[in-house]
């Protein structure tokens, strides 16, 4: 008597088994996405902290070939007829960070008009300067920077997600032979009263910034008083608001949030600053105002206190 043939089971996961391995590659992730997050903002920190250190580097070799000076805030006078415009401290450093070709087009075409209309740059939005984006100002942990750009400002106005200390740039002053203000440096760098290791030259703030005091960190924007909700410098005291007020650490949304007043980061925990002796650190939320307004001020002889 034959036997019916016997039917070998079918393979497969059933739908249990399915759901349990969803699981735990839901899980899996879950546990990796913070640890690449960790690892994307060590990177962009080390990327912020190097930018930074290209800043001490160019200001300290702007020293060596202008007679010890320090870059000024903003030299109206470098327009040679027009008093509305002027090279802020970005534009002056821009040789000493590969951007000699840039800072050289812009000298020749600016005529009588203002730096940020400079022309010869066919390639960018408005073909002027304000439209070149630097890679050496872009940090990759601003969240207010697309592609160079202000986030508020695309295709209008490159950004910059650092900037200059007015009151280590910006508090010597002159009249331009044009009209307004030449903003200059009052000390040089082996001068400076409190030295060099105890002042603040340079510090993160977010391209886009529009919070109750303002719009954004332009690179191209004239630096000093002029527009200062806009210019790549802090601690303008001539403009008062909350100049002296220690940094922004991730402040949320930009356009409500965010003070263009004052320095902002949006690294984890702490804003990355350069001393004027060539030394990057971070300070974190917990310093005081009282030491902020210590480590940016360059004569008030005063030792930095403790929280720093």
């Amino acid at each position: 008597m034959s036997r019916p043939p016997t039917r070998c089971p079918k393979s497969g996961f059933t739908l249990i088994e399915l759901l349990v391995v969803i699981a735990i590659i839901a899980i899996l992730i879950g546990l990796l996405l913070p640890a690449v997050q960790k690892v994307r903002e060590a990177a962009n920190r080390i990327t912020c902290d190097n930018n930074l250190a290209q800043f001490n580097k160019a200001m300290h070799n702007y020293s060596s070939a202008n007679q010890d000076k320090l870059p000024g805030a903003n030299l109206r006078s470098w327009n040679r007829q027009n008093a509305n415009g002027g090279l802020n401290i970005l534009g002056a450093i821009l040789p000493y960070l590969e951007q000699e070709s840039l800072y050289k087009t812009a000298q020749q075409n600016v005529g009588g008009g203002s730096f940020w209309d400079a022309g010869g740059f066919p390639s960018t939005p408005s073909g002027t300067v304000r439209t070149v984006t630097v890679k050496a100002f872009q940090c990759p942990s601003d969240p207010t920077m697309s592609n160079g750009f202000a986030a508020n400002q695309i295709n209008v106005w490159a950004g910059s997600s650092y900037a200059g200390n007015f009151q280590l740039f910006g508090t010597g002053s002159r009249s331009s032979q044009f009209g307004g203000t030449d903003w200059l440096a009052k000390y040089t760098i082996a001068n400076i009263p409190d030295g060099t290791s105890n002042t603040v030259a340079w510090a993160e703030k977010w391209a886009a910034c529009q919070g109750s005091n303002g719009g954004g960190n332009l690179w191209a924007w004239p630096g000093g008083d002029w527009g200062p909700d806009w210019c790549p410098t802090f601690a303008i005291s001539p403009w008062g608001r909350n100049w002296n007020q220690p940094p922004q650490i991730q402040p949320s949304p930009y356009n409500t949030v965010c003070d263009a007043s004052r320095p902002s980061t949006g690294h984890t925990g702490v804003c990355l600053v350069a001393l004027a002796d060539g030394s990057v650190r971070g300070v974190t939320s917990s310093v005081s105002q009282n030491t902020w307004l210590i480590a940016i001020t360059p004569d008030d002889n005063q030792p930095l206190p403790s929280d720093w």
